[in-house]
Order: C-alpha cells, then sequence, then structure tokens
C-alpha cells in the first residue's frame, strides 16, 4: 500500500509533534509512530524547560548559552546553542499561548527552579532557569503539542514501525513501514522525512529509558551511508531508582534534595562546593560512582541516598508528585520521612544523526546537507550538548529544534518537485523480515540482548578504559554472529513484537558498536565520557567531533572541527 504526503515525520515525540504543527497550516502532514504519541519518551522529562525569562532573579540567554558551552566541555557548537538559547524564551512563552499549565509564581507568571549546571553571572551562583509544571512538564508539552497537532489536521498513524529509508538519487523520497496490527508492509512516498525517533538507552542494562528506546531510526541513517556524530558520548543521570533505573527528577535536587553516603554525609561538598548537588550530571554520576568505589555505598552496595526529608511535606508532595508516586510504587519508600535508593542510569545520547541548525541531515564533514531528509530531538546531534547536556536542555533542544525543522523543510517542500520512488521501495525490509522469520538458529533474542547490555553497563558506561572498550568490541562482534541465527517463534503477522524485537536488536548493536568504536578512539575525558586511562581533558588532540560511517570494510572514523564562537575553552570547575 502507498500512501502519499508532503512530509513524512517519524516520532510522535516533542521534536515530531513541534516540527508536525509547523508543517501542517502550510503542507500536508502526517506523523508516524510505533506507538500513541501520548506514550512518547518526552513524557518521561519531568523536572523542566530551561529559558533564561528571569522571573525569579536576573538571567540572560547569554548565561544560559555559557553554562550549555561549558557543561557540555567545549564540545559544544556555539552558534546552535546561541540559537537554542535564544529562541528557547519564544519557545517557552509560545507553549504557554498553547495551553501549557506552567507553575506559577504569586505574581502569575512562569515559575522557575534550579537545575543542574546552570548559574548567573557566567558560573558565580546558582540560577532559577527551569520553567515547569509540578514534576511532568515533559507530559503536559505532549498533551499541549498533540491537542494542537489535532487541530491542524495531522494525520497519525500510530503503531506503525517504520524498518527502511527510501532514497532516490539522493534525495530522500519516504519511508518504509510495518503496520503493527496487520503485518502489512505499507510505503510512504514524501517530499520531505524527518526523523525524530529519540534515542537507544536500551542498549545499557541500567536505563532510564522507556522499552521502545531501540534507536532504529538512527541505526537506518548509519545503514544508508549517513555518519553518526559523537557516539561516544552517552549521559549518565545520577539519580535512577536503584537497580531498575526508572529516573528522579534532577529537579528533586533543584528543590532542595541532598545526596548522601552511608555516613550521612553530603559528599558534593567535597567535589563541586558551589553548585554542590546541582553540578554537572556526568561529574555528579562519576562522584558517586567514586562514594561506591570507595566503600561509601548504602549497607555496602552500589548505590547512595537521596534525601528530601528535611523539605517541607507540602512542597514535596506539590512539586515533586511523580518522584513520590516513583518511590512508593517501585521501592516502598515515602521520599517525606525516607531517603530514596538511587544509582547512576543510562539517560541520554549527547550524540546521533549529524544535522544543522535547521534540521538538515548532513552526511559528511563539509556538512553537505542530504535533500529532503530532517532530524529532530535526542536522535539527532546539531551538538549543543556537547559530550555532556544540562538538565531541562533536552526539552530545550527537541522543541527548538523540532519547529526551526519543521519551518525550513515546509520552505523545502513548497520549493522542491516530487522525487520518484525507486524501484521495489519495499524489497529489502521485506527480505529483512523474512530472513528473521525464517531462521532455525536457535539463538534467543532475549539472551543476546540481555548479555549485550550487561557487558555495555560494564565496560562501556560512566568509567571506561582502553581494555575494556577493546573487550567490548570482541564481545559485540561474538553477538553479532549469534544474532544472525536468532530464531523467532512466533510466525504471526499482528502484533508479533518478537520479531520487531528481534529487528530492533540489529539496531543496539550497530548502535553498541559505533559508541565503542568513538570511545575507543577518543584517547581523553571529556563530560560523559571518562578514559580513565586518559583521565585528563586533551583539547590539542580531540577538541573535535567523531563521525562514524558504515562503508564496505566496516565502521570508519572521521572528525569535523567545533564551531567556536564567544566563549573559548577554559577549565571546567563547579
Amino acid at each position: 500500500m502507498v500512501h502519499r504526503f508532503d512530509a513524512i515525520v517519524v516520532g510522535g515525540g516533542g521534536a515530531g509533534l513541534y516540527a508536525a504543527l509547523e508543517l501542517s497550516p502550510h503542507v500536508n502532514t502526517a506523523v508516524i509512530s510505533k506507538l500513541y504519541p501520548m506514550r512518547s519518551h518526552t513524557g518521561a522529562a519531568l523536572g523542566g524547560i530551561g529559558a533564561a525569562l528571569g522571573n525569579l532573579g536576573e538571567d540572560h540567554w547569554e548565561w544560559h548559552m555559557f553554562d550549555t558551552v561549558k557543561g557540555g566541555d567545549y564540545l559544544v557548537d556555539q552558534n546552535a546553542a546561541e540559537i537554542m538559547c535564544q529562541e528557547a524564551v519564544e519557545t517557552v512563552y509560545q507553549l504557554e499561548h498553547m495551553g501549557l499549565p506552567f507553575d506559577r509564581t504569586p505574581e502569575g507568571k512562569i515559575a522557575q527552579r534550579p537545575f543542574g549546571g546552570h548559574t548567573r553571572h557566567y558560573g558565580k551562583e546558582p540560577v532559577r532557569r527551569s520553567c515547569y509544571a509540578a514534576d511532568r512538564t515533559g507530559h503536559m508539552i505532549l498533551q499541549t503539542l498533540y491537542q494542537q497537532c489535532i487541530r491542524n489536521s495531522v494525520t497519525f498513524y500510530d503503531e506503525y514501525q517504520v524498518v527502511d529509508l527510501l532514497f532516490s538519487e539522493g534525495v530522500c523520497c519516504g519511508v518504509v513501514a510495518i503496520c503493527l496490527e496487520t503485518g502489512e508492509f505499507h510505503i510512504f512516498h514524501a517530499k520531505a522525512v524527518l526523523m525524530a525517533t529519540g534515542g537507544f538507552g536500551k542498549m545499557f542494562k541500567i536505563t532510564s529509558n522507556a522499552f521502545t528506546l531501540t534507536g532504529e531510526g538512527v541505526a537506518l541513517c548509519l545503514n544508508h551511508g549517513i555518519p553518526l556524530e559523537d557516539m561516544e558520548f552517552y549521559q549518565f543521570h545520577p539519580t535512577g531508582i536503584y537497580k531498575m533505573g526508572i529516573l528522579i527528577t534532577e529537579a528533586a535536587r533543584g528543590e532542595g534534595g541532598i545526596l548522601r553516603n552511608k555516613d550521612g554525609e553530603r559528599f558534593m561538598e567535597r567535589y563541586a562546593p558551589t553548585l554542590l548537588d546541582l553540578a554537572p550530571r556526568d561529574m555528579v554520576s562519576r562522584f558517586i560512582h567514586m562514594e561506591v568505589r570507595e566503600g561509601r555505598g548504602i549497607d555496602g552496595k552500589d548505590y547512595v541516598h537521596l534525601d528530601l526529608t528535611h523539605l517541607p511535606k507540602d512542597a514535596v508532595e506539590s512539586k515533586l508528585a511523580e518522584t513520590c508516586d516513583l518511590a512508593r510504587t517501585y521501592l516502598g519508600v515515602d521520599p517525606v520521612t525516607q531517603p530514596i535508593p538511587i544509582q547512576p542510569t543510562a539517560h541520554y545520547a549527547m550524540g546521533g544523526i549529524p544535522t544543522d541548525v535547521d534540521g538538515r541531515v548532513v552526511r559528511d564533514e563539509a556538512n553537505t546537507p542530504v535533500p529532503g531528509f530532517y532530524a529532530a530531538g535526542e536522535c539527532a546531534c546539531v551538538s549543543v550538548h556537547g559530550a555532556n547536556r544540562l538538565g531541562t536542555n533536552s526539552l530545550v533542544d527537541i522543541l527548538v529544534f523540532g519547529r526551526r525543522s519543521g519551518r525550513h523543510a515546509t520552505g523545502y517542500i513548497r520549493e522542491a518537485d516530487w522525487p520518484p520512488l525507486p524501484e521495489g521501495p519495499d524489497a529489502s525490509a521485506r527480505q529483512q523480515f523474512e530472513a528473521i522469520l525464517s531462521s532455525t538458529g536457535g539463538e534467543s533474542v532475549g539472551a543476546i540482548r540481555k548479555e549485550l547490555q550487561e557487558e555495555m553497563m560494564d565496560k562501556v558506561s560512566v568509567f571506561r578504559t582502553g581494555a575494556g572498550l577493546e573487550a567490548m568490541s570482541r564481545k559485540i562482534r561474538e553477538l553479532r554472529d549469534r544474532y544472525r541465527k536468532v530464531q523467532v517463534r512466533d510466525k504471526s503477522k499482528s502484533y508479533n513484537t518478537e520479531m520487531l524485537e528481534a529487528w530492533e536488536l540489529g539496531s543496539l548493536l550497530d548502535l553498541a558498536e559505533v559508541t565503542t568504536l568513538a570511545a575507543l578512539e577518543r584517547r581523553e575525558s571529556r563530560g560523559g565520557h571518562f578514559r580513565e586511562d586518559f583521565p585528563e581533558r586533551d583539547d590539542a588532540n580531540f577538541l573535535k567531533h567523531s563521525l562514524v560511517y558504515r562503508t564496505e570494510k566496516g565502521l570508519e572514523l572521521s572528525h569535523k572541527p567545533v564551531t567556536i564562537t564567544r566563549f573559548q575553552p577554559q577549565e571546567r570547575k563547579y
């Protein structure tokens, strides 16, 4: 079956919905999502969206930009950071006018609270910059944008899994998707395609990411000759629920929560005396690991406590309602009276599909755009996060660049002719799934995935070494050999989740391989990438972005320069 739309948006989270909202008044737009958009992972963004409104103290977008660049350990492209921090203010007010129910000050302004790494006067003291709706900000953003998309008559294809990209003479001309309900292949022909498929945290054992975040949108680009940028940088959020990784929002520390070790010590006083518990996430995650390594974990185990018990009960219950629900449901702990057991959890990909500031996917070191192809959100790397993303900047990124992508794609579509579809557009996808269904190799998807996740958590997480990364490369080759023998027992067409999980596992293996290679080749420590065998940042040799290509010979690594405009690299102290 063939469908024809001017614009196809793949992914129904914040980036995809904002892009669709910008496209829909002007061109015929469809959103394809593997799940109902309200279940998209943007809903897991709890604490807020950063914008220099200055409602609770002086603030300026230049300070926000400085924090973004410094927090990203100077691997941030500063032209992109400048755009993001300037447009964040307008974006928040636009969301407010759409009806997003932000918390309010007594004067009726949008309320703001502190978040990790956000400062005033270029790092001198914390600032209140995070605009929030209790601790359900991401969910409120989804609701607001989805309602507006329905109002603008966007067509939604929910529970359709995109399994291939279509190109004609170098121009992106559509996608192939499977309808989960029927198992049938659908071809979507378009003038422009925008990828907004989110992250890929499910390659790690402990992650805040939902089961759907398996990175197939990013892997599809890799396997169509598009490089992936800065994949070695994966952020571990300091406060995941012990053993499960479910996110406890940074807003809990923004409201005054304190990290404590087994002795009840506020250990961040030793590591980051200015910002304390609100230092950047990569640093706090490392410090938690160091406390555990040195024997100061709770009861000798690999976690510490997040303590809210000194805060007023009403404030905890109202401003951190989701946090209370999660702690009570999954741990049997009441945060009002008991500290919460937490440990770092794989949370956010700083790297991904390389784009320019208008969301155009680029295919090489010279930033040459791929006609008709866009990406925004966590799957994309416009490089506003560099080596480490600041809290609240995920929502800023997906909304600012989701909107910019939609606007640029609108102009492109108005000027572009319809590209032809390639011959047999769904042949490759059909062949892949027929191979999965016909395999009798006897290997289990679950067993391979579990081993991948455990090994990645052990060797490619908060601390890394060259020996560990080389061992991980060998392990991935072994797992890939086993993957070729994966056997799917469910042969049905309708909602065959076993078949889809087998296909998704291929994407996780691809992205784990790219991440490991890029981490092995970056022989320094920067942001979320910490090499114990190279513990210092090395600007002379590694102040550059990595690009990993899939070629006929295998993976190949290249580089491109970081764009530096206002802020020269300096030592990163908090």
